[in-house]
């Protein structure tokens, strides 16, 4: 053999066999005896049916018959009738989105066709005897050698029989991994007990071939809580509970421009569902789920249904559930799954909380003598310490233990005003954080850090307090200044504004940055510090219009020198056209005429020979930055408009609150005490930025919608990430 390695030659493709198509197809659709049945009970619904018989041999293998007494089949229909993708419900695909009915795609005879013998016996009212036919691989076949395959006439009712012989009797691969025809029958009982629950008017029988009598039946004149005890027994009726349920429609909110940060639900819905209370316990929970009639499954809510008992029965056991929900076909995709047992709707999540919740309330006020488990304090947080208590339960609560974070309510049977426990709140939504917890800041302590400020800065010392006291609107009578005033209340965005006023802070994440975490209710958000900062620094400034604290210098600079040192690190002649001492003249001539305007409306004190005694103090136990005095003064000249007074005092107020905005300077200084002093700085800018910025954000920001551009963004969502874990 030679040392050269062996290529492969790519294999031909060919165009699978018509009937081998189909075959594949058909085991989509029919998985065992109980599918077929399910497919076929559904084409008995939509035919109007008010009586279904069926009758099973062998689990169905050998033989599976469904009477129906419906509108029946046209005889000019039956050639087609087991045709791929032969139906009555839908002439276009625009239709999937408003269809109502159960069998919509043609596929379930058709299937059926092609893994078993299948004969169809059927009659309208209109005709005057039946047609029966025969189909093997989608087409009418002869029933016996020598006879022609057309529909023969036939004695029979109003209605269609459908009888499928031999399932699967081509796959013998398919027919081996089936169970025991015990198994087999038991899953059939199964599919007609959960459609006879839904449909109560329709009378269901199902009996073994030769035996004289069903071993299901249901008359048609019963309510869903009779055909419950009928078919689940006396054990489950006698604590059944009943609810309906429903959408709630909204209020619309001018402020929804910005729903990026909530969204909304204006699906309606309805729902009825039947379960069992707390008294009633099984081993293995029972849940019956249809949407908009269709018998379906929904893991996601299943799960949410047991998170709602998990606090009621025992551990391991599990309650009876039936739910029926209505919802928009609109809003509903149902072609998503071959055999149709799984649907997709609009707002999925939101619809399952509010049936959860909807329940969770119905236990709670029907529930006797019964124990709830139910939580009382947030995620994280401290439990407070009981009083002892008796150990009887009859109008007592149990001793907790100190660690628990559940409290235990003992409800009483002849209460008439029963105590119902507050609604269990599912763990996506469990809002995990307490004033009580540490935050990351708290970890990195600063001693003294107004004084660490002043130290470096050279400020005067301020009164070190816990709370700062309430900065109360100023009385202004000055037309511009009430609509300025005006402006930012009308400017202020609902949504944003309440998440600051209810957020807890959570860390700085870079200080160079400005960046900070916040979290409210159940969302985390990163957010500019520096730009909410300038807006509430320019807010406060406003508020306290003609009636500023002062910020006294001690010794006060002079205005000329520090102006000289700003201009002295811009490179400004070339757009001007002047010369920098010229410019240095023109600022501080500006600013020396208008210094009693400064002092009387801002507090912001010149003397006749140029010093500096004073600036505005915005806020309480805030020290700004110093070092960035120089360049309020330079961009005092060119960045406010002298010329108009609303003008005037909005640019001033934006340049004030630009000083204030927490940030140190650049330095290139980088010897060791221009780095311990910047260290210093930085500690005292952190506590500055969390004990005081963030709170008075809380008390005194209305947040406008420009924030949300770009310095307020959403980064983790507790729901979401429970979504992200359960795909996984």
């Amino acid at each position: 053999m030679s040392g050269e390695s062996v290529v492969n030659e790519p294999l031909p493709i060919r165009r699978l066999q018509e009937s081998l198509i189909n075959r594949i197809a058909a085991g989509e659709i029919i998985h065992r005896p109980a599918s077929a049945l399910k497919e076929l009970l559904e084409n008995c619904l939509d035919a109007g049916a008010t009586s279904i018989r069926v009758t099973v041999k062998d689990g169905g293998l050998k033989l599976l018959q469904i009477q129906d007494n419906g509108c029946g089949i046209r005889r000019g229909d039956l050639p087609i009738l087991a045709e791929r993708f032969t139906t009555s419900k839908l002439s276009s695909f625009s239709d999937l989105s408003r269809i109502t009915t159960y069998g919509f795609r043609g596929e379930a005879l058709a299937s059926i066709s092609h893994v078993a013998h299948l004969s169809v016996v059927t009659k309208t009212k209109t005709e005057s005897c039946a047609w029966k036919a025969h189909y093997l691989d989608g087409n009418l076949v002869a029933p016996k050698p020598g006879q022609t395959p057309d529909p023969k006439p036939c004695a029979g009712n109003d209605g269609t029989t459908i009888i499928i012989e031999d399932l699967f009797y081509n796959t013998p691969t398919r027919l081996s991994a089936l169970r025991s025809a015990s198994e087999e029958y038991s899953r059939i009982l199964d599919v007609i007990t959960k459609y006879a629950v839904h449909n109560p008017k329709v009378a269901f029988s199902c009996k073994k071939a030769g035996s004289p009598s069903p071993d299901l039946s249901t008359p048609s004149t019963s309510e869903t809580a009779q055909a419950i005890r009928l078919l689940y027994g006396h054990s489950i009726a006698k604590d059944l509970l009943h609810t309906t349920l429903g959408s709630k429609k909204q209020d619309e909110d001018e402020d929804m421009e910005g729903d990026e940060m909530e969204s909304r639900d204006d699906s309606q819905w309805t729902a009825e569902a039947h379960f069992t209370n707390a008294n009633y316990q099984s081993k293995k929970m029972i849940f019956l789920l249809f949407i908009n009639h269709r018998l379906v499954e929904s893991s996601r809510m299943k799960r949410a249904l047991e998170a709602v008992y998990s606090g009621v029965l025992p551990k391991g056991a599990s309650p009876f559930i039936y739910l029926s929900l209505q919802i928009n076909p609109r809003d509903v995709d149902v072609n998503v799954h071959p055999t149709k047992k799984e649907v997709h709707f609009l707002n999925e999540d939101g619809i399952t909380d509010q049936i959860a919740d909807g329940l969770q309330r119905q236990l709670a006020s029907q529930s006797h003598s019964r124990v709830f488990e139910y939580q009382t304090l947030l995620t994280g947080g401290i439990a407070e310490p009981e009083q002892s208590t008796s150990k009887k339960r009859k109008g007592k609560e149990r001793a907790q233990d100190e660690e628990a974070e559940n409290e235990v309510v003992v409800v009483e049977p002849k209460s008439t005003q029963p105590m119902a426990p507050p609604k269990k709140t599912a763990s996506q939504y469990k809002v995990r954080t307490s004033l009580q917890d540490r935050t990351l800041e708290s970890m990195f302590p600063v001693v003294n850090p107004t004084q660490i400020a002043e130290s470096a800065k050279g400020a005067p010392s301020t009164p070190d307090t816990s709370k700062s006291r309430d900065i109360k609107e100023s009385e202004c009578i000055l037309t511009s200044v009430t609509r300025l005033r005006q402006s930012a209340i009308k400017g202020k965005h609902k949504q944003l504004s309440e998440i600051l006023e209810k957020h807890t802070f959570v860390g700085i994440v870079d200080l160079d940055k400005c960046l900070s975490l916040i979290q409210h209710s159940t969302k985390l958000y990163l957010v500019n510090h520096a730009a909410l900062a300038e807006e509430l620094f320019y807010q406060l400034g406003l508020r306290q219009f003609g009636n500023f604290s002062r910020l006294k210098l001690q010794p006060p600079p002079p205005i000329r020198t520090l102006i000289e040192i700003a201009i002295e690190f811009e490179d400004t002649t070339e757009e001007s056209g002047l010369t920098k001492p010229q410019i240095v003249d023109h600022i501080v001539d500006l600013l020396m005429t208008r210094r009693e305007m400064l002092a009387e409306y801002f507090s912001f004190n010149l003397t006749s020979g140029g010093l500096i005694e004073s600036l505005p103090l915005l806020l309480r136990d805030y020290t700004p930055n110093l070092d960035k005095l120089p360049s309020l003064l330079m961009r005092l000249g060119p960045q406010v408009d002298w010329t108009s007074e609303m003008e005037c005092f909005e640019t001033f107020l934006r340049e004030l609150a630009y000083f204030y905005v927490p940030g140190p300077l650049c330095s290139a200084e980088t010897d060791p005490e221009a780095d311990e002093d910047k260290a210093q700085q930085e500690k005292a800018e952190r506590w500055q930025i969390q004990h005081i910025v963030f709170p008075s954000l809380r008390r005194y920001l209305a947040a406008p919608k420009t924030l949300l551009d770009r310095d307020v963004v959403q980064i983790a969502s507790l729901p979401d990430l429970y979504k992200v874990f359960e795909r996984c």
